[in-house]
Parts: C-alpha cells; structure tokens; sequence
C-alpha cells in the first residue's frame, strides 16, 4: 500500500529528528529546511542533509527566509545581540525567539502540501518550549489549523500534527532511541557551529533532557552542565 505524502518541517534539530521517525510510521516525508539568516544556518543544513540521507528521504526542499533577519528582533539572527544564557526556570521570553517565525514557516509548508497533495504536515514543536517561545503551544497549532482550513483549496484536508506537544525532552530522547532516530546527526546550539556551546536555551533543554533520561549525548560540547536537577 502506497503511503500518503506529509510534509515534515526539518531543521536538523533533535525534535524534528524524532519527529520524521514518528511520520515515517504512517507517511512518505517529504523534508521541509527554512534557512532564516540563524547564527548557525550552515550547521542547521548539514545536520539536516545527513539525517535526510540516514533515512533515505529524497523529496527534499531548502527554503530561504531571508527576511526574517532583515527584520531582526532576535540574538538568532542579529549578531549584535548575545546569544543569553540558558535559565530554565525564568518565564521570560528568551533573546533567542524569533517574532512570529513559526507562522512564517507553516506558510511556506502549507503552500507545499498543497502542490503535493499532501494532507498532513508535521512539526517536532514541544510545550515545554513554550514558556519562552509563544508559538511552541499547542494553542497555536490549532489556531494554525483553523487558517488553513480557509485558506487552502476545498478539499485540501492538511492537519497540523504534532506529535511531541505534550513530551518531555527526556521523553523525546527516548523515543528517538526506540524509533532509531539519528540523534549523533543532529545539532541543536544556538551560538555555534563547530561545537554545541552547552550553555544557550537549545542546548539546556537538549542536554536535560539527555541527562534526565539517563543517557548520554552524542553530539560533543564545550562544557555539560548538569541541568538535570
């Protein structure tokens, strides 16, 4: 039986690693990568090319999105604003959001989809995120279906999925081990992209999540703190 077309958004990241493991169960991905300007775009799309080769996917798409830099606002895509420290207690958003760029990128997905004919789209968007970054909720990703229900052609039937909403990062290691997921290939540092710093808001939330499953990760750092606690 052939399996129907879903376009999953790839930034070469640990959640969308995890993410195009769980399509692959019910979907043939086609892989989404948006460059946006990010300090590290060129680390982005290399982890992204080689987790795209892991699993053999070959209907593949680069997009720019140049204009989020020109537009700014964020330590990710303007070097004249630090990349902060991670405080994973803190409610406040970090430097690091950058102002509405999920939307932007479900934009560009949606119109692909619907030249492919496909009828899902997967993000690896994660609540745990969303105390920093308003468009991690689940909320977010409803609001984002309704939208394009009016305005996609009758019929399109594209679902948002969203599978790793409600997980925990550790949880997310896990199921990356169990599916197979390639996590050694991914690349999830804000700052750099010759060795994760260990210390931005990605880095924190991917080493505890690591930490708090008991398991190592595979990607090497310049320091480990210990976020497990």
């Amino acid at each position: 039986m052939v399996k129907q077309r879903a376009v999953v958004l790839a930034s070469g990241g640990m959640d969308s690693c995890v993410t195009i493991a769980m399509a692959r169960k019910e979907y043939e991905p086609a892989l989404l990568h948006l460059s946006y300007g990010q300090r590290t775009e060129g680390r982005e799309l290399r982890a992204f090319g080689d987790i795209a080769d892991f699993f053999g996917i070959q209907k593949r798409l680069v997009v720019s999105m140049e204009h989020l830099a020109v537009i700014g606002g964020s330590s990710l895509t303007d070097r004249s604003i630090p990349v902060t420290r991670a405080d994973l207690r803190t409610l406040d958003i970090p430097t690091s959001y950058v102002p509405f760029r999920n939307a932007n990128m479900l934009a560009v997905a949606v119109s692909w989809a619907e030249v492919l004919q496909a009828h899902a789209i997967y993000v690896g968007a994660v609540e745990e995120d969303s105390s920093g970054y308003p468009d991690c909720r689940k909320s977010f990703y409803d609001a984002f279906t309704l939208v394009i229900r009016e305005g996609t052609r009758p019929g399109s039937g594209i679902v948002i999925h969203t599978p790793l909403i409600a997980m925990s990062k550790s949880e997310i290691v896990r199921a990356g081990v169990t599916l197979g997921a390639p996590l050694h290939l991914s690349w999830s540092c804000y700052a750099r992209e010759d060795i994760a710093c260990g210390e931005c808001d990605s880095c924190a939330l991917r080493l505890r999540g690591f930490q708090r499953a008991g398991l190592p990760d595979p990607i090497p750092y310049a320091v480990r703190p210990d976020y497990s606690h």
